[in-house]
């Protein structure tokens, strides 16, 4: 079943690279008394993701955080240094990115896609979402291939 508004994050562990390792967060930790706009993309350093979805949120964090966004977090089917590197080289410190390798989170919301006939499995689908202490306030999925509801200007457009 998809996650919809009104619903709760559904409680699973994600990872993040720290300069200790990789560091595992459940989502009710993560989510717990804050608002936090979440991005979730099929692939670190894939095209769409790379050169337009993660920069256009680089762009608008201030933005967003003028707004009353306390967070901004990309997720992905990618392990935590994958994510990690990808930040780096995407000059995005202000971005948590929150690793989901096994694809537990992405799962859980019910929002994957087979992209096995491009060698990439289960990965998980392209939206956004505006969370509010674990309730999901906005929810912007996109259609496959698709790149218009889940960017950066049309989720502080929701704000």
């Amino acid at each position: 079943m998809t996650i919809s508004v009104g619903d709760r994050i559904p409680s699973v562990t994600l990872t993040k690279a720290t300069a200790d390792g990789p560091d595992q967060i459940s989502s009710d930790e993560f989510f717990k008394g804050r608002k936090v706009a979440l991005v979730a993309v099929p692939g670190a350093f894939t095209p769409t993701c790379s050169a337009r979805h993660l920069p256009g949120f680089v762009d608008k964090a201030d933005e967003l955080k003028a707004k009353g966004v306390d967070e901004i977090a990309f997720t992905s089917v990618n392990d935590a240094f994958v994510m990690n590197a990808w930040g780096k080289a995407s000059d995005a410190s202000a971005i948590v990115m929150l690793a989901d390798g096994n694809a537990d989170f992405a799962k859980a919301v019910g929002l994957t896609f087979d992209g096995s006939k491009f060698g990439m499995g289960e990965r998980s689908q392209r939206y956004s979402m505006l969370v509010n202490d674990g309730v999901v306030e906005q929810l912007n999925v996109e259609a496959p291939g698709a790149f218009e509801v889940s960017s950066a200007e049309h989720l502080l457009s929701e704000i």
